[in-house]
């Protein structure tokens, strides 16, 4: 009899797994929930490095081209010749390719810039992907 008793109280009962697999979920969705202010607080720091990274492209194409990309040229006159004009006057391909943003969208470049009137504005459209609303990072919150 006491053999048996030994071996049931060897093994978990059901209600005692269930009972930790509930208090690990319980964890598990605390940390999700405290980590996601990390995670766009660690978007936004990729999307100022980009930005800074393509200020200083656009500062090499100006240099070369005599101008900075118009508008309609966009972004891609960084990787392939730019038609339209005004022709860059000694275009070179600066980058292999544009970068996305961490929400995988294309980068939004305007110029004359609404932010900045006298250059341009270079932005992500955030979270919502909508660009010219109040979640958009731009050049012109460095500034």
């Amino acid at each position: 009899m006491n053999r048996s008793i030994r071996l049931r109280s060897a093994g978990f009962t059901l209600l005692e797994i269930m009972l930790v697999v509930m208090i690990i979920a319980i964890l598990a969705g605390t940390a999700i929930h405290f980590m996601g202010g990390n995670i766009d607080v660690a978007k936004r720091v990729a999307i100022n490095t980009d930005l800074n990274a393509m200020k200083s492209v656009l500062m090499t194409y100006e240099t070369l081209g005599g101008s900075a990309p118009t508008t309609q040229q966009g972004l891609k006159a960084l990787v392939t010749k730019p038609e339209g004009s005004p022709k860059p006057r000694n275009w070179q391909k600066i980058m292999d390719k544009v970068p996305l943003d961490p929400f995988g969208n294309e980068y939004q470049y305007v110029n004359p810039g609404v932010h900045n009137p006298s250059g341009y504005d270079l932005f992500s459209a955030g979270k919502d992907r909508l660009p010219g609303t109040p979640d958009d990072i731009g050049n012109w919150e460095s500034q």
